[in-house]
């Protein structure tokens, strides 16, 4: 967060993501707030440095914010879904960490999400913040509505990881440290998220997958009305049914589709990438497979939800997970992420031969699907009982099952239960980092993780759910921000 010492936007990008929602051209870096905003085309252009900051920078190193690219880092890997090759090399170490629920307020994963996040969040904040150069009243409330969008993101994935939070809802000067060191409550912050997304919802349509829309919004609050404390079930069901009723969005028939033809009828929101050029690739796919990349051998799919795929995945399989070709030759078994292969390229019979470079991957990150509003209706139903018999859940369920490959008869079931849907959506949601928030969202983050660690060796504690304040930010904040419950 040191970064909102400084007034100026930073914004050293080239071209963000792929896809044709974005917009060109990026203003340089030497332009600052006080003499670039002065036309509501100059300010969307600037609200691209907020989708750069969750985009993040493709490298290796772990002085570049990698955004979405390492959340794979302090999502899947603190679950019991995916872990490291080696956890205990020296390239691993922090990993190691993540994977083995022992992580270090200084851990580089653990401030890399932080401040990528609060950097979008910053920046989000420098569009509000110059909403007065807009002429045009419906173009402003567009652009305030993407920028609140952004700003609720970046805050829910850090308050469901981080738990209280300093609350930056406007740009601060360098005077006003204590506001970016001082922790509120997540009260707090998620009234800010819901605000942010409901002017989102009433502000934006249809029109992106790979920038903020009405949808897209309507699905997070969604998932943000199921995550309280004190979940309301009825307006996160009403906002699941507003986006089925629309019937803009629909299941690919084959689940190999949904990860290879980006912007498709299931996608509502995603990170937009560009493979071949460094700027607009991301390098998450290349570090998922073993000998490719810096870091390589990162996030492998755990022997505990390989069996659950095999068990429950139906025709899911194939494209969940993969036995890492280089075990062919001997050693331990280990299973590659078969979801994001590099541009689709599996590296031929030993995963090493490409015809492009890997570490130039292409592919989108997916954050919204409608399997996961379908499956969201369907727990909104269950309203934190133990099981449903209503029809409407059971369709919503089974519209997912169905494309599995399940029989829509034979297969459904007369009453959904919640242990049966955690279930369907850890092998539908597989590596795409909503395994942690499901456990813990469904209150069985305690006993899956504590039964998960004690049968690998690793020691668990209820303050595992949440991670370290980097101990960074805890030293630049000279004694106004404390740290979380179980780390030193």
């Amino acid at each position: 967060m040191k970064y909102l010492q400084h007034i100026a936007l930073i914004l050293v990008i080239t071209t963000i993501v792929s896809c044709s929602d974005y917009l060109e051209p990026v203003p340089s870096s030497s332009i600052t707030t006080d003499n670039y905003y002065s036309s509501a085309e100059e300010l969307e252009t600037g609200l691209i440095g907020a989708y750069a900051a969750v985009q993040g920078i493709n490298s290796s190193s772990k002085d570049d914010n990698h955004g979405v690219q390492w959340e794979f880092y302090v999502t899947e890997m603190r679950s019991d879904n995916t872990s490291t090759k080696t956890p205990d090399s020296e390239d691993a170490s922090d990993a190691g960490q993540l994977e083995s629920f022992d992580v270090l307020p200084t851990n580089n994963f653990v401030l890399n999400y932080y401040t990528s996040f609060f950097q979008a969040i910053y920046r989000a904040n420098v569009i509000l913040e110059n909403l007065d150069v807009v002429e045009n009243s419906a173009r402003a409330k567009t652009i305030e509505a993407e920028a609140k969008f952004l700003r609720a993101y970046a805050y829910f994935n850090l308050v469901r990881l981080f738990g209280d939070l300093p609350l930056i809802d406007r740009v601060i000067t360098p005077a006003e440290t204590e506001i970016q060191y001082t922790r509120v409550s997540t009260n707090q912050i998620y009234e800010l998220i819901i605000s942010d997304l409901e002017t989102a919802v009433s502000g934006l349509d249809n029109s992106y997958k790979t920038r903020a829309s009405k949808p897209a919004a309507q699905a997070l609050l969604a998932k943000v009305y199921l995550t309280l404390e004190t979940p309301d079930y009825t307006k996160a069901q009403v906002l699941c049914e507003e986006i089925i009723n629309s019937n803009d969005f629909a299941l690919q028939n084959d689940f190999h589709d949904v990860f290879y033809s980006e912007l498709n009828s299931e996608i509502i929101f995603a990170i937009g990438y560009n493979s071949s050029v460094q700027d607009n690739s991301q390098i998450f796919s290349a570090e998922w497979m073993n000998a490719v990349g810096h870091t390589s051998g990162v996030n492998y799919a755990t022997t505990d939800v390989v069996a659950a795929i095999d068990t429950y995945g139906g025709n899911r399989i194939e494209d969940s997970y993969r036995e890492d070709p280089l075990t062919l030759f001997g050693g331990t078994v280990r299973y590659q992420v078969a979801k994001y292969f590099p541009d689709g390229e599996t590296g031929g019979s030993d995963g090493q031969t490409f015809t492009g470079l890997p570490q130039l991957a292409g592919n989108d990150w997916i954050v919204l699907r409608y399997a996961d509003v379908l499956l969201m209706h369907a727990e909104a139903i269950l309203a934190g009982s133990s099981e449903t018999t209503n029809g409407n859940a059971i369709d919503s369920y089974m519209e997912v099952r169905i494309r599995a490959g399940y029989d829509p008869i034979n297969d459904r079931p007369t009453k959904l239960t919640k242990e049966a849907l955690l279930v369907e959506r850890r092998v539908e949601f597989a590596f795409e980092n909503h395994r942690l928030f499901d456990l813990i969202r469904f209150g069985e983050a305690q006993a899956v993780l504590s039964e998960f660690a004690t049968a690998n060796g690793f020691n668990y504690t209820s303050t595992d759910l949440l991670l370290p304040i980097p101990q960074n930010e805890i030293n630049l904040s000279n004694g106004v921000m404390y740290q979380n419950p179980g780390y030193n």
